[in-house]
């Protein structure tokens, strides 16, 4: 199934880096499939922040809060949510665990502010939060697939296409665009409904993984993808 590609453009990529990334052959579109589930990733308060404020104040409460900015991914990521409900698309919701000084890996020493305190930290933000039924994909590591069992709930359902949102861009979203396009699986951005701490930073990692792993859209383009499913197998 093809999709329509979304209106961003990275102001941080100049038109002679483009140009470089055409001449190696990057940045086709691929098109997504038939049957795909939608990725919430991360969409905690410790990422955003209890209140929709500019990211220095929000990180007054959690040092890994994006404030505003990822608050404004939020209401485009509950606008994919519903369409993805809509379309009884199988939504899981890969967050970060807890963590400890007994957790596994190097965040300890490399980044210690990830082990979030405070009230509500690893709580899932309101609008864009799991139900019942939607499984929840406990992580310590950036990749949702990573030491977790995600591949084997996608497999079980026959899943072909992964459609990502959350936080954060060049983060976790990014690992887990690099194992899913790894597996096989094609793989959407909702461009819109991932953010990052840096606009540019944003902006970057959107450009490379649309120019070597994924089909970046916008959340409009991501429902009406959605929504047409169901006319696509009639």
């Amino acid at each position: 199934m093809s999709t329509t590609t979304s209106s961003w453009w990275p102001a941080a990529i100049a038109a002679a880096d483009e140009t470089l990334y055409a001449r190696a052959g990057f940045g086709r579109t691929s098109g997504l499939g038939v049957r795909p589930a939608l990725l919430v990733i991360d969409v905690q308060y410790r990422t955003v922040g209890h209140e929709r404020v500019p990211i220095t104040e929000a990180m007054n409460e959690f040092p890994t809060a994006t404030g505003d900015r990822g608050w404004d991914a939020v209401d485009r990521i509950a606008q994919v949510l519903t369409a993805a409900r809509e379309a009884a698309i199988p939504i899981f919701h890969p967050h970060v665990a807890p963590k400890t000084k007994l957790t596994a890996g190097g965040y300890a020493a490399k980044t210690p502010t990830l082990a979030s305190t405070g009230a509500g930290a690893y709580d899932f933000v309101t609008g864009a939060a799991p139900r019942d039924d939607e499984p929840l994909i406990a992580k310590d590591h950036p990749s949702a697939f990573f030491a977790t069992g995600l591949l084997t709930h996608l497999v079980q359902r026959g899943v072909d296409t992964v459609l990502l949102t959350g936080a954060t861009t060049s983060g976790c979203v990014r690992a887990s665009a690099v194992d899913a396009f790894s597996y096989g699986f094609r793989v959407g951005i909702v461009g819109d409904a991932v953010f990052d701490r840096l606009d540019v930073v944003h902006e970057v990692a959107l450009f490379d993984l649309a120019a070597k792993y994924a089909d970046v859209m916008t959340a409009d383009a991501a429902g009406g993808y959605l929504r047409g499913l169901g006319r696509e197998s009639a």
